[in-house]
């Protein structure tokens, strides 16, 4: 980017979004919960039966975070008893498609190691 006298203004990193992707790689079961709900497994409770190891206390702060980030969205329906389903937004769809650029990025590098 230029100011007025043509010269360049020093480039910082987009701390927001590499904070982002640092949290969501740093939970390791947040890659597992975007396949599972590209899948069509968006209840909490068909996660943890899906995965071994994972545990509802987890799933539910792993769920969390994605949600704060905005990159899923929890729906809520009225009924009994309570039925919550989770979903990719708009920008979630945009922030895996970085990731997966990220994924193929490191397929690159472990082949030429």
């Amino acid at each position: 980017m230029k100011n007025k006298e043509n010269k360049y203004l020093r480039k910082t990193a987009p701390s927001e979004s590499a904070k982002m992707v640092e949290t969501i790689y740093g939970c390791k079961w947040s890659l597992t919960v975007y396949q599972l709900i590209a899948d069509g497994v968006n209840r909490p409770g068909e996660m943890v039966r899906s995965i071994e190891g994972l545990t509802t206390k987890v799933l539910n702060q792993c769920l969390r975070r994605n949600t704060e980030f905005g990159i899923l969205e929890r729906v809520s329906y009225n009924e009994v008893p309570p039925k919550v389903e989770y979903r990719v937004t708009n920008f979630g769809e945009k922030f895996i498609r970085i990731l997966d650029e990220l994924e193929k990025l490191q397929s690159e590098i472990d082949k030429t190691e």
